[in-house]
């Protein structure tokens, strides 16, 4: 089942911002004297409204789990977790349960094509039809809920920078309206899975068999918009899949497994859960009038099946500590546990605000942002969330990275993330009083 609704850009909007300034306010921890060893201990010792707010939502049944990563740079990382797998589980969650990631696939898929940048295989300017010719001569909609045959000729070529940043003119199947709403679902582009079972609201929709397939039949279609005029969140990292694999001359999983998961360490990152681990899998939930639903148990969970094609904007499922290793590794600046997966140069750039000129985010639901290789960008924090109330960033001037992991659909049926940026703010303010 495609991924609609529950990742609506409109839903993700506010766990996003709140998760920027959750960075920021623990970046002031660091500038305490005594933070950094406060840190290097219990985390929920010293954070105990932080503590307090994961097991409200814990103990209250609003999900089954949750679990939170910190860590400086350079340093493993510390955690305040609640909660089981499920809620008929007596299985912890902990630093290596697997949870479905959703659009935090997003950053991943956006470094990969940095790598291939900083290989001279791929050019940041570049047009997608040097690599794709079937993009060469696209039609755009006269607007974006227009019919199919009301279009206009590309003013401009689409190039690696717009899809990297959402500014490619393409549109996405949570978000698009009208006919090419409706082209997408019959030609199979859709933005993810869910569950095998049958969901009310959310339309049977067969996925285009491969990423081949996915690019041929997405070049086919009008864009929603004029390449390089608008920030519009778009099945454009799903694109970079294919385009990564015609670059490298792999499959797009086999180039992440190598160049990506097995660098950094991530051993605990799927596009298909193995059997064996599904006793890690935690169950994902569905908010219905404020009470939570299995949508996608662990045992019968369409994440056992062999997705029919690779997903770069949704597709994986990882580990709280995988996740972390990925972010460890960007805080170092392309550098893990003394190893190099890429190069500073190139990190920074894939981190920074790189939409193309005269792009910006005004009148969009991310207004006042920047966007980098696949997430968000501003000042030096980097990072995005995910549809199943995950999010995950660095603050490279902090030197700070954090993940939160949970599971439910959509993010915004609770007010998580506020508890949690209200909980930590009053944690600060009594270390400052305490330091003071």
């Amino acid at each position: 089942m495609a991924l609609r609704e529950f990742d609506a850009p409109q839903l993700s909007r506010r766990g996003l911002l709140r998760g920027s300034a959750y960075l920021a306010a623990g970046g002031v921890l660091a500038g305490l004297p005594f933070g950094r060893a406060l840190l290097a201990h219990d985390v929920s010792e010293s954070w105990p409204n932080v503590a307090r707010a994961v097991d409200g939502f814990v103990n209250d049944g609003k999900v089954a789990n949750i679990f939170v990563t910190l860590g400086w740079k350079g340093q493993d990382p510390h955690s305040v977790g609640r909660g089981t797998l499920s809620f008929n589980s007596h299985s912890e969650a902990g630093l290596d349960s697997l949870y479905r990631i959703y659009s935090m696939t997003k950053p991943i898929t956006g470094m990969a094509v940095m790598m291939l940048i900083e290989d001279g295989k791929l050019r940041l300017d570049q047009p997608l039809a040097e690599v794709l010719p079937a993009f060469a001569k696209m039609r755009v909609l006269t607007a974006p809920d227009a019919p199919l045959d009301s279009t206009v000729s590309a003013e401009r070529p689409i190039t690696i920078r717009q899809l990297l940043t959402h500014t490619a003119g393409l549109g996405y199947d949570i978000n698009s309206k009208g006919a090419l709403l409706q082209a997408y679902r019959a030609a199979g582009i859709t933005s993810g899975q869910v569950s095998r079972l049958p969901i009310p609201g959310l339309p049977q929709v067969a996925s285009a068999p491969g990423l081949e397939a996915f690019s041929d039949r997405l070049a086919k279609l009008p864009l929603a918009y004029q390449p390089g005029t608008r920030w519009s969140y778009s099945a454009s990292i799903d694109l970079l899949g294919r385009v990564i694999e015609v670059a490298s001359g792999q499959s797009f999983a086999e180039f992440l497994q190598q160049r990506m998961f097995d660098p950094c360490g991530m051993t605990s990152t799927y596009w298909q859960v193995p059997a064996s681990e599904t006793k890690r899998l935690t169950d994902n939930y569905g908010i219905l009038a404020g009470m939570p639903m299995p949508v996608d148990r662990a045992g019968a969970s369409i994440y056992l099946d062999k997705p029919p094609l690779i997903w770069g904007g949704s597709g994986l499922v990882c580990s709280p500590r995988d996740y972390d290793r990925f972010l460890k590794m960007l805080l170092g600046y392309g550098m893990i546990d003394g190893k190099r997966v890429m190069t500073e140069a190139i990190v920074k750039l894939g981190t920074s605000n790189i939409l193309p000129e005269g792009v910006t985010t005004k009148g969009t639901w991310l207004a006042g942002e920047g966007f980098g290789a696949g997430g968000r960008a501003n000042g030096e924090n980097y990072g995005w969330s995910g549809a199943a109330g995950t999010i995950a960033a660095v603050d490279f001037k902090r030197g700070l990275r954090a993940g939160l992991f949970t599971q439910y659909m959509p993010s915004e049926a609770y007010a998580m993330r506020d508890e949690f940026l209200t909980a930590l703010e009053k944690d600060l303010s009594g270390m400052r009083r305490a330091a003071a």
